[in-house]
């Protein structure tokens, strides 16, 4: 069974019904009991980082994920993955889950590009994955953001993508996964993701 982390924020009902249409068991719990008995545990997440941490704080989630995420595959999708990481641009002072050394910062302004970046881009993959097995290089999927990761492993990264910058689109580092991508948006390749993770 996958427990999503329900802490209020945004897109936790799509990665659900995307799970169930895969028939692949799952629940949505602020419970840190239920999430330490799941078999995965997925942190979604659309929104400001501080507001989010803030919220994770006051649900007493913050220890459960750091505890889960040593134990049992785990995936941030989205601003779940920006949480994952020390800190963010978005919220100066405010301290990230540091599952993963790096930071959050803000897509430059310039050259055309519209904030936030709202659309599909392809991906570049730079090393092998279980997240991504069976994923052709070049696969499009679906991103809304206005930061991006920059990992400090360049090890722990297993997609990028350009959008005036190289943006660290997903990693993977023993059990821990995470994409800044929606792959419960991203048709057929995003369905692949979710079942890659799912028999991690």
């Amino acid at each position: 069974m996958i427990a999503i982390i329900d802490y209020d924020a945004g897109n936790i009902k799509s990665v659900q019904n995307a799970l169930l249409s895969l028939g692949i068991d799952n629940t949505v719990t602020s419970d840190p009991e239920v999430i330490r008995k799941a078999d995965r545990v997925i942190l979604p997440g659309v929104g400001a980082f501080g507001d989010a941490m803030r919220k994770l704080e006051e649900r007493n989630l913050v220890e459960v994920i750091r505890e889960v995420a040593q134990e049992k595959p785990f995936l941030g999708i989205c601003l779940g993955l920006q949480l994952m990481f020390d800190s963010s641009e978005e919220a100066p002072g405010v301290k990230g889950l540091s599952l993963l050394p790096g930071r959050i910062v803000r897509i430059p302004e310039g050259g055309g590009r519209k904030i936030p970046h709202i659309g599909w881009n392809d991906l570049r993959l730079p090393k092998p994955s279980k997240l991504f097995y069976g994923i052709p290089e070049e696969s499009y999927v679906y991103f809304v953001h206005s930061y991006y990761l920059e990992a400090e492993n360049a090890a722990d990264v297993a997609a990028t993508t350009e959008y005036g910058v190289t943006i660290h689109a997903a990693v993977e580092h023993d059990n821990i996964c995470a994409c800044q991508f929606h792959p419960e948006k991203s048709g057929d390749i995003g369905m692949q993701i979710l079942t890659n993770f799912a028999t991690m």
